[in-house]
């Protein structure tokens, strides 16, 4: 998968069938659509893409007014977003820069500069509440009629269903702050996860007696808490663990979240490696305590809660849980 950051040059401009959206989780809903998107390219014979933003226009409309509680979590940073792609099979992402100059442009120019120069769109799939252009102007009857005039299909695709809710970002996170994986696994058609390098943390796990790997969370995730994870990347078969995943108010006030995995029986060296967190069950909330003895108290609780809840499932995770 080629991913581009902003438009192609004129070389990589190649004919597309294009999709657009934030696609934050690449859940059921957005998977039919690229499903859809891959087929209609192959019977074109050209290229199918997928035009996301960074960072998310809600998240950049709530910085310029200085209200981040308007900003929306985040279910998957840009790196598991790409990987999400690449597994559904697009072939070219673009990532377009969400700033002001972006947000500025008109619907006109969007279609004439982005979708005909810029990426040169032959077939086009949005949501049913497709918005584009400063203020939101434009709508999927003023695409059409774009596409009309410029020569590219429009289509649009149906609310996905799950039961009686509609698949959505917002269902997801709404499921993860809720500490629901059954109900994020049904919406998004696969076990939730974290991935990233890991990194040199203040060591301060291993001076408690539980040493932990440490991933950096550059956006606001829909989750926090205490975990029972497994995870991936470090051996054959994932490894069981404890996670959590905050700011750790006990340690610090900077406010900068992180993921601490302590990995049972585990003591090699993973620093750099990559490596998938993956979400099984929520233990408890973050909490603050007194002293460090008090935190230590509770991450042995926490171990020995996780410890548990692998006993009583043991052989019952299959391979698809695995993935």
């Amino acid at each position: 998968m080629k991913v581009f950051r902003g438009l192609p040059n004129d070389r990589a401009r190649a004919p597309c069938a294009l999709t657009i959206g934030n696609f934050d989780g690449v859940h059921r809903g957005h998977q039919a659509l690229l499903e859809r998107v891959r087929g209609a390219a192959a019977g074109l014979g050209i290229e199918a893409a997928v035009m996301t933003f960074e960072p998310h226009p809600r998240e950049y409309f709530a910085r310029k007014s200085g209200d981040l509680s308007r900003a929306p979590t985040r279910i998957a940073s840009l790196r598991d977003k790409l990987q999400s792609l690449d597994n559904a099979g697009i072939d070219r992402v673009i990532v377009e820069h969400f700033n002001a100059h972006f947000a500025s442009i008109t619907p006109e120019d969007f279609t004439d500069r982005i979708l005909v120069d810029g990426l040169h769109v032959k077939w086009l799939m949005v949501g049913d509440d497709f918005c584009y252009g400063a203020r939101r102007a434009g709508n999927i009857a003023t695409l059409m009629a774009a596409g009309a005039k410029h020569g590219f299909h429009v289509e649009t695709l149906p609310t996905v269903m799950l039961g009686d809710q509609r698949v959505s970002s917002s269902a997801v996170r709404a499921a993860l702050a809720d500490g629901d994986f059954a109900r994020t696994r049904a919406l998004l058609g696969h076990s939730y996860s974290m991935s990233g390098h890991v990194i040199h943390g203040e060591k301060l796990g291993r001076t408690l007696g539980f040493p932990t790997l440490n991933l950096r969370v550059a956006h606001r995730p829909a989750l926090s808490g205490i975990f029972v994870v497994q995870v991936h990347g470090l051996a054959a078969q994932p490894l069981p663990a404890v996670a959590s995943l905050g700011v750790r108010p006990t340690v610090t006030d900077s406010g900068r979240v992180l993921l601490e995995v302590h990995v049972f029986d585990y003591a090699q060296a993973c620093y750099g490696k990559m490596v998938r967190v993956e979400f099984l069950s929520k233990i408890r909330d973050e909490e603050k305590y007194t002293d460090l003895a008090t935190l230590t108290a509770a991450i042995a609780r926490d171990c020995d809660t996780a410890r548990d809840w692998f006993s009583q499932r043991a052989g019952a995770l299959t391979a698809t849980d695995r993935i």
